[in-house]
């Protein structure tokens, strides 16, 4: 398994982070995503014309998006049927729907901090302003999830790729000038996230501290 990977990018991370999870073994290849943007070199665009990362190659079998990346490792790899259950429709269903949702946390939360971290052109205010209005609908989410004893995004007593999806736009967020201290349901969620047995860190996203009264991870 070759990961054309960038260490900082929050879409890079997801894929690395669930490896790490299910215990995939990986050869990393690093593309330089800034300042040289390898990403759109002449050798790169030919396995990816889209220019973006991350991008896999397994066996012979290329793919590229962070979340189609996500489902093709969790249906391959993942024997315990946990991060991506097949045989649930209701939760599968859920997961594409938050898949979506991870993706619009991408084009506000992410472009926030590609435009204050690496100088990319956005409009900042748009960007901050949407994704304040996602946070809130993912904090709520999160709060009546557990009234009803779960820690989880989805219907399921395990954490599925629709949380690992969600988590780096999140815990990144404040990277882009976007605080999280009015989400109070996602920080103990963020929380838990980071307490899942085999869980990596990136800068900006640390490992969690002791577990004083923290909810079972369920994994």
């Amino acid at each position: 398994m070759k990961l054309y990977n960038y260490e900082l990018s929050a879409n890079c991370y997801k894929v690395r982070l669930l490896m790490s999870l299910i215990g995939i073994e990986w050869e990393n290849i690093t593309v330089d995503y800034y300042p040289g943007r390898e990403h759109k070199s002449e050798w790169f665009l030919k396995l990816n014309p889209l220019g973006q990362l991350p991008l896999i190659e397994d066996d012979g079998f290329i793919l590229r998006d962070s979340h189609a990346i996500l489902v093709f490792l969790a249906t391959k790899f993942d024997d315990t049927g946990k991060w991506y259950p097949t045989q649930n429709a209701e939760v599968l269903g859920e997961i594409a729907q938050w898949l979506g949702f991870a993706d619009s946390l991408n084009s506000t939360a992410g472009s926030a901090r590609l435009h204050d971290g690496l100088f990319i052109e956005c409009d900042i205010d748009s960007c901050r302003s949407g994704a304040h209005r996602l946070m809130r609908i993912l904090d709520e989410h999160l709060w009546f999830q557990e009234k009803q004893n779960n820690m989880w995004i989805c219907s399921h007593s395990n954490p599925t790729i629709a949380d690992i999806a969600c988590f780096p736009s999140i815990m990144l967020s404040e990277e882009g000038g976007i605080s999280r201290i009015d989400y109070p349901a996602i920080r103990r969620w963020c929380d838990r996230v980071r307490r899942i047995p085999n869980f990596i860190v990136i800068p900006g996203i640390f490992a969690a501290g002791p577990d004083i009264n923290c909810e079972n991870t369920g994994s």
